[in-house]
């Protein structure tokens, strides 16, 4: 069985933190994992993701150098630290995972959200000024 399940989110003023927690079942460390978000009007798109095989993280140009991604194995939870925050990150957040990295390169996640299989319900993060 897989389920994917996400918290931690929440409502800050810009400047703040908040660190998101994804608790899957099944899949962790076997399947790609990512996380994605939508904010309203938009598609939903990539934020970021970890490379099992490349022992590397991945991440959108937008949230480059505020956000990173991090795992604890002993908790079997992975996490999206997400610093400096401003009003375009408010977003439904969500964890996905993946059957295989399908970006073309050996080892490289995908960035596309048709490339995810499994979702989870999605957290609400709002920045407010």
């Amino acid at each position: 069985q897989v389920q994917l399940g996400e918290s931690g989110g929440g409502s800050v003023q810009a400047g703040g933190s908040l660190r998101l927690s994804c608790a899957p079942e099944g899949i962790f460390n076997r399947y790609v994992m990512g996380w994605f978000r939508q904010a309203p009007g938009k598609d939903r798109e990539f934020v970021a993701a970890y490379s099992w095989i490349r022992a590397d993280t991945y991440y959108a140009d937008s949230v480059k150098g505020r956000f990173s991604v991090s795992r604890d194995n002993a908790k079997n939870t992975l996490y999206l630290q997400m610093n400096n925050l401003n009003p375009e990150d408010t977003a439904v957040y969500y964890c996905a995972a993946a059957t295989a990295y399908y970006s073309g390169v050996y080892g490289v996640p995908s960035r596309r959200t048709t490339d995810y299989t499994y979702w989870g319900q999605g957290t609400q993060v709002t920045v407010s000024l």
